[in-house]
């Protein structure tokens, strides 16, 4: 995987501007924050955020891929403010579950996602090396 970063920009603190990769693609759902038998545990946006990314790793791992093949992600959030306040906490999460910034990352605002208590739902694209 190679990190796509123009030399004048800043670089972007939390995703990358973008990622190229050679090999088998894995795409993953929208993972949201309820456990393997659809269930949620807390109402709690950084809760959610880690049993969502947990899902991720999951189902990545059902084709043998890991975090590191993350190439990129797309985060729908229903409360912009919310996600922003709880910046550090999701940050810390997603270090402990996934690993490093190196996917190219959205993040979304949504007025609503289709389970009710969900706060987050995440997609994920993985491309494990030839």
């Amino acid at each position: 995987m190679k990190v796509l970063q123009p030399a004048s920009w800043a670089k972007p603190r939390g995703y990358a501007n973008g990622v190229s990769a050679r090999g088998r693609t894995v795409c993953v759902a929208g993972m949201i924050g309820w456990d393997g038998d659809g269930r949620f545990h807390s109402d709690d946006l950084v809760d959610q955020v880690r049993q969502a990314l947990q899902n991720v790793v999951a189902v990545l791992a059902e084709d043998g891929a890991r975090p590191e093949h993350i190439v990129r992600m797309t985060w729908y959030v229903t409360d912009r403010r919310e996600y922003q306040a709880a910046g550090r906490e999701i940050g810390r999460a997603f270090r402990e579950i996934i690993g490093a910034y190196n996917a190219a990352m959205t993040a979304v605002e949504v007025s609503a996602l289709m389970e009710e208590r969900a706060k987050v739902e995440i997609e994920v694209t993985a491309i494990v090396p030839d």
